[in-house]
């Protein structure tokens, strides 16, 4: 009995070592011809208004640059491309200019600081899920194409308001100058018939 419980121990602690070193984690193999994601994905350009304000948000332009980068890189470089689309996602949500920082444009926002840091996670697994990370390159240049649209039309709206907005206060100054001459007919009028 008394060599039982030592040689059990013996037993599970050679399994229990056995496990560990089947489970340890092998590094990714850096196979340098495999690309990842559409080299000939297009984003949309920004409108005049947009592209002044993206020079203010300078991050902006840098994340776009990273992101057309990433696509038809090999792993390593993909890697690399995703951690730093991380941190500029990550600096665009929290410097979001007053001009731009709206509900629609801050969603597109999340949404890409979302899909950024998954293609982060994706790229930085200890196996490499091709699938998984070509579908996160892909969602993640879908993201950036959402929030450039996005930017573009509230530039376009932000036109069409301040046409409208002049449009009415030419109207405005029709009416009055219409009341007015009105006023001054009736003036004469008044005058005419004194005389």
């Amino acid at each position: 009995m008394k060599f039982i419980i030592p040689l059990l121990s013996l037993v599970l602690l050679a399994i229990s070592c056995g496990n560990s070193e089947d489970q340890k984690e092998e590094a990714p193999k850096n196979d340098v011809s495999i690309l990842f994601g559409n080299k000939n994905f297009e984003f949309p350009e920004l409108s005049a208004p947009a592209k002044e304000q993206a020079i203010h948000w300078g991050i902006l332009e840098d994340y776009v640059a990273e992101a057309k980068n990433a696509n038809g890189s090999n792993y390593q470089e993909l890697r690399n491309r995703s951690e730093l689309l991380r941190e500029y996602s990550d600096s665009l949500v929290k410097k979001i200019p007053d001009t731009l920082n709206t509900n629609p444009i801050k969603s597109r926002l999340f949404v890409l600081k979302t899909r950024s840091e998954l293609l982060f996670q994706a790229a930085n697994q200890s196996k490499i899920d091709s699938l998984k990370l070509e579908n996160s390159i892909e969602k993640m240049n879908m993201a950036l194409k959402n929030l450039i649209v996005q930017l573009n039309q509230k530039f376009q709206k932000d036109k069409i308001d301040f046409q409208r907005k002049d449009n009415e206060e030419n109207e405005l100054k029709k009416q009055k100058r219409f009341r007015d001459s009105i006023l001054n007919l009736e003036l004469q009028d008044i005058k005419n018939k004194k005389v």
